[in-house]
């Protein structure tokens, strides 16, 4: 578990370097760099999964802990994979925005009185096509945001589960030294009771014998 760990740890490291990448590469290379990310968050979270058997695995008094760590994983990936996701959003809205500026830019008119007009339902419905993007955008990032708002929750909860069981187990530690002493004690004190009651039935048998 500890090599797969570790292995999934650096992929998750590389694709946070190539993220930062996304807004200086060109618009012909985007592409490709989008779909590099993609294939690797999806090759981390099969390697997540596994992970997770594994900690399933682990004995009792690792399990929790390993599960911990294979969460903050995760958590990390899926950072990442809603942080690309915006980013393919935002450039999508982008580029048809910039297409549909384009197409309005280039429409001719004729010059002919009786024939001159202006496509004005067009217009609206770019404009209103426009609006619709945008309302969309803001929607994905407010789920988005939701969505990291909840794994930082999650991950709170986690921390502060992890603190309570490491002062669980030290209370058991602490509880089984005490419970080892107190069954040392009861030993000893079962022998002192055996070696009291034959002192006492050799010192009657004594008496009688000599008083007799």
């Amino acid at each position: 578990m500890e090599t797969l760990y570790h292995q999934t740890n650096k992929q998750i490291h590389e694709v946070q370097s190539l993220m930062g990448n996304l807004e200086k590469t060109d618009r012909q290379s985007v592409h490709l760099l989008e779909n590099e990310l993609q294939a690797r968050t999806d090759q981390i979270f099969n390697h997540l999964e596994r992970l997770e058997i594994l900690a399933s695995k682990e004995p009792p008094n690792r399990r929790q802990n390993a599960k911990l760590r294979v969460d903050q994983l995760k958590y990390d990936v899926q950072h990442l994979r809603t942080a690309l996701q915006h980013f393919q959003h935002r450039r999508y809205t982008r580029e048809a925005q910039e297409r549909e500026r384009e197409e309005l830019l280039s429409r001719t008119f004729t010059t002919n009185d009786a024939d001159t007009s202006i496509p004005i339902d067009e217009t609206l419905q770019l404009n209103s096509n426009l609006h619709n993007a945008n309302r969309n955008l803001d929607e994905i990032i407010d789920s988005g945001s939701n969505t990291l708002n909840g794994l930082r929750d999650q991950r709170s909860v986690l921390k502060v589960t992890h603190k309570k069981m490491l002062d669980v187990a030290n209370m058991l530690g602490l509880s089984n030294t005490v419970m080892r002493l107190i069954e040392r004690r009861a030993t000893q004190d079962k022998f002192i009771m055996i070696g009291g009651m034959l002192l006492t039935c050799v010192f009657m048998f004594l008496v009688i014998r000599y008083l007799g």
